[in-house]
């Protein structure tokens, strides 16, 4: 999108290419990919929609922080996307984002019970993921 454009959809619209493929990158766990494509839409966005992607943004990041051993990262990070989604509707562009949010407070309470030494122990199915919803 040009500079200079803003985006004039809302949470009731259906998702971009570019969301999609910000989902399907975070669910394959390639969360530093995730928060570039989702830059370029957070960057146009507005309102709700802003809140949204800042908010997976945020948690992509925080997930990429656990996987390279930055506890603090991750925890803050986590904080901050959850801070963001949960300004939002249970639903926003097909996603989940009431489930994002239990996922998000999930993991952040298994990994404040891990500590820093064991965060590496994280369970696999801990990790978050995007869901999308019918609408």
């Amino acid at each position: 999108m040009p500079s200079g454009l803003k985006s004039t959809k809302t949470c009731h619209d259906s998702p971009s290419g570019q969301l999609l493929l910000g989902i399907r990158q975070f669910n394959a766990a390639q969360w530093y990919q995730c928060h570039e494509t989702l830059e370029l839409l957070w960057m146009v966005a507005s309102g709700d929609l802003r809140h949204l992607y800042q908010g997976i943004i945020q948690l992509a990041i925080a997930m990429h922080h656990w996987r390279n051993g930055n506890f603090n990262g991750a925890i803050s990070l986590l904080d901050g996307g959850v801070d963001y989604l949960s300004k939002l509707p249970q639903i926003c562009l097909w996603i989940d984002v009431a489930e994002l949010i239990t996922q998000a407070e999930s993991v952040k309470k298994q990994l404040e019970e891990l500590g820093v030494a064991r965060m590496a122990e994280l369970e696999p199915n801990a990790i978050p993921k995007i869901m999308t919803v019918s609408v």
